[in-house]
């Protein structure tokens, strides 16, 4: 099973107990209902249904929520890494069945996710960094990709019928996917190939849960727990003007049904900033992905504005 990324970011969950928040996945996910068949993992349609229950829930149009928390720090050589950012990472998708003559049935999952950068000392959302490097002070802006969207079918990419590549240890599941980016930067010119500015990084995700939640019949959705790691290029707002480095994000996190099990960052951070986030895009939705690397682009030209931080 090969599962698209989050695009932060991403992941990317409420992650494990370190968002502030603990308990199983609530109703109706949790709950038993009537019409919701079992999956066998041996079949291309057991895949399928897993990876729908995996990434939202089984009814069309119902939201989940994933949040994930961390840390970001710097490594250049010679020096020794920083802390730069405490991060809180959210995610509201939903899905809803789609067909392909060619790959034939399948889901289509929509979401919009932020990253919210807070200071490390305060606790409190950034809305200013002075780089360390350049002395130079410069406006935060917090990742904010709307929307971050994925079909899934019966047949991958290859034409070939789907498979379950997941490890079960006992009664768990557990899948690792590692996934190398290295494509035209969008801050980028036309001679990237000759001179560089490449957007390179490395996204890495965990996901794992039970076994029961995932293939039993009668339920509509998996308890899932993510980790998510990303080691990438300075984030373009950062202004480090081609200084070698990378800043890399180790966090963690899980799915949960409701909003009110957010932390309280997060919460805030919507009601104040992002209200547009309380809620994934509909199913139909098709309007093409947004990256924070093509998010900062938009901003920085005028077509989006930034929330107005104090």
């Amino acid at each position: 099973m090969r599962l698209k990324t989050l695009a932060l970011p991403a992941l990317a969950s409420v992650l494990m107990t370190v968002c502030g928040t603990t308990g199983a996945i609530a109703a109706p996910g949790g709950a038993m209902t009537q019409d919701q068949p079992g999956y066998d993992l041996n079949t291309p349609e057991g895949v399928l249904g897993a990876q729908r229950r995996i990434w939202c829930t089984e009814t069309d149009g119902e939201p989940v929520y994933w949040s994930f928390t961390g840390e970001a720090y710097s490594r250049r050589q010679g020096e020794k890494d920083q802390l730069l950012f405490k991060v809180y990472g959210y995610n509201t998708r939903t899905c809803g069945k789609v067909n392909d003559p060619q790959k034939g049935k399948g889901f289509r999952s929509v979401s919009r996710e932020l990253l919210i950068l807070v200071d490390p000392k305060t606790g409190k959302p950034l809305s200013k960094w002075t780089n360390p490097w350049s002395g130079e002070t410069v406006d935060v802006l917090h990742v904010a990709n709307d929307p971050v969207s994925g079909d899934f079918f019966l047949k991958g990419r290859d034409g070939q019928p789907i498979k379950w590549t997941a490890q079960t240890l006992g009664d768990h599941w557990f899948l690792t996917s590692t996934v190398p980016l290295f494509y035209p930067n969008p801050l980028g010119g036309d001679y990237q190939a000759e001179v560089g500015g490449t957007y390179h990084a490395t996204e890495m995700f965990n996901f794992m849960g039970d076994l029961k939640t995932l293939t039993a019949p009668g339920l509509n959705t998996a308890d899932v727990n993510v980790g998510w790691v990303r080691i990438s290029d300075w984030l373009p707002w950062m202004k480090m003007g081609g200084r070698e480095g990378v800043i890399y994000f180790h966090t963690a996190g899980r799915k949960m049904m409701s909003f009110d099990d957010m932390p309280q960052v997060i919460k805030d951070e919507i009601a104040m900033h992002y209200p547009a986030y309380r809620n994934p895009p509909p199913p139909e939705d098709r309007r093409p992905n947004v990256t924070s690397w093509s998010h900062y682009k938009a901003v920085r030209e005028g077509k989006e504005k930034a929330p107005v931080r104090k």
